[in-house]
């Protein structure tokens, strides 16, 4: 059969011009293209703002390099700054486009853009973490990502009627696969199991306390033989994040290669594993100073020093790099059947709800975990607590709790990135030598 040329889209149906008003018959309302008119103005504020400050520091460098020197390794603060600032600005951009196809109705533009908008908001928070921490800054930006989650989802009324067609389509799907006992399985045959919210955040959370398991036996077995130590990456519970992290970066990537020669598996796992491990330690030494694992001078069977771990500066090395391959290879083959029929034994009828309650719940876990490693990374640079948030950690988990709860991390406000720990730092250098100073002068005057 050959379908009818008038119900073909062409270019002209499809433009972002025609389809985002024909589809509704209606404009975009009026609060988000008064938003729109605000991003266009935040926009336009921010690229002028970014371009003033390259001027200054230009004008820094060319006068006196030392005015932004911080820290014990100068360049470091300066790369991530350049690299915020270059988000920033490609951020500014998103931004002017997006407000513009606000203000313009166009709909699955302001959608697009929206999602481009998202991944820029989230890199910029990391990279605030990194260089100041976690403080009322991010407030907004949380605001702002919060806003743009919103509109993606609700702009497009089409796109809205689609995603509740295909929630009614997959509730369908479900109940019969539930009765066939193939639940969460890909039924397209793309991959094993089905790449969805339900089935990924189970496999984080399980990874999580499987990892945490792992950790301890490794110690306890190979590391300090005899000796029971506290592997636990987040504030509450038995979670350790990198292997739950590291458990669904591995399931997406390996999903479809489930079938797939063993030495493809180990490989790839190898890798995801190894650069998630380096990342992960890496983005915790600049945004806190803090060090969890370190593989520096490790040596491949003894005989000559470890390339991955000098290379990566001893965040990951070739035998952890193995593990990670041995452990996608044993999760994609064996574990993940496994792991479906554990998260199917939730009931039908709190499938949903329960995990939502559950999400919520590690996601409040994360923040306070982050947010008692910022405060215990000022404690330890020497900056007052006098928010009531830092005062409330630093009551509820002081020095000794976040040293017993984290025994394998050591914080060191000097190898961070962070602005602020690195000129406290500065400071006591200065006040250090200043003193000194002031001594030897003193004695060679003859007095005491």
């Amino acid at each position: 059969m050959t379908p009818d040329p008038q119900s073909v889209p062409t270019k002209s149906t499809m433009s972002d011009d025609a389809p985002d008003r024909t589809e509704t018959g209606e404009k975009i309302p009026l609060v988000m293209r008064l938003y729109g008119i605000l991003c266009t103005v935040l926009g336009v504020f921010t690229v002028f703002a970014v371009v003033m400050f390259a001027a200054m520091m230009t004008w820094a460098l060319q006068t006196d390099p030392s005015m932004i020197i911080v820290g014990t390794d100068p360049t470091l603060p300066v790369i991530l700054l350049v690299i915020s600032y270059l988000v920033t600005i490609g951020n500014a951009v998103a931004l002017l486009v997006f407000g513009h196809s606000l203000r313009k109705s166009r709909r699955r533009n302001a959608v697009r853009w929206s999602h481009v908008l998202i991944g820029t908001s989230i890199i910029q928070i990391l990279l605030k973490i990194m260089l100041q921490g976690i403080d009322t800054t991010l407030i907004s930006d949380a605001i702002q990502l919060l806003i743009l989650v919103a509109i993606s989802v609700t702009v497009d009324p089409s796109l809205r009627q689609e995603r509740e067609l295909k929630r009614r389509a997959r509730d369908m799907a479900d109940r019969e696969a539930a009765e066939e006992g193939v639940l969460g399985r890909d039924l397209e045959g793309k991959g094993f199991i089905e790449l969805n919210f339900f089935n990924l955040f189970w496999v984080f959370v399980i990874c999580c306390i499987l990892g945490l398991i792992i950790e301890t036996v490794y110690h306890f077995v190979v590391v300090v033989p005899g000796e029971i130590q506290d592997r636990a990456g987040l504030l509450f519970g038995p979670f350790s994040p990198i292997y739950g992290f590291g458990a669904v970066l591995m399931t997406v990537a390996l999903n479809r290669f489930y079938k797939a020669n063993p030495v493809i598996i180990f490989v790839v796992s190898a890798v995801i594993g190894g650069l998630f491990e380096a990342a992960t330690a890496w983005f915790m030494e600049m945004g806190f100073g803090a060090v969890a694992w370190d593989y520096s001078g490790s040596t491949i069977f003894g005989l000559f020093p470890d390339p991955i771990a000098m290379i990566f500066g001893g965040r990951t090395s070739a035998l952890f790099m193995c593990m990670w391959g041995v452990l996608g290879f044993v999760w994609i083959k064996l574990c993940l059947p496994w792991m479906l029929k554990l998260i199917n034994l939730i009931p039908w009828k709190i499938r949903y709800s329960f995990t939502t309650i559950c999400a919520i719940l590690m996601l409040v876990n994360g923040v306070m975990t982050l947010e008692a490693l910022d405060c215990w990374f000022e404690r330890l640079s020497g900056i007052p607590q006098t928010t009531p948030v830092e005062q409330f950690y630093a009551e509820h988990y002081d020095n000794d709790y976040m040293a017993h709860r984290f025994e394998s991390m050591t914080i060191t406000p000097d190898d961070s990135a962070r602005v602020d720990g690195a000129a406290r730092a500065m400071d006591v250098e200065i006040d250090e030598s200043y003193l000194e100073g002031a001594a030897d002068a003193t004695f060679e005057d003859g007095e005491l």
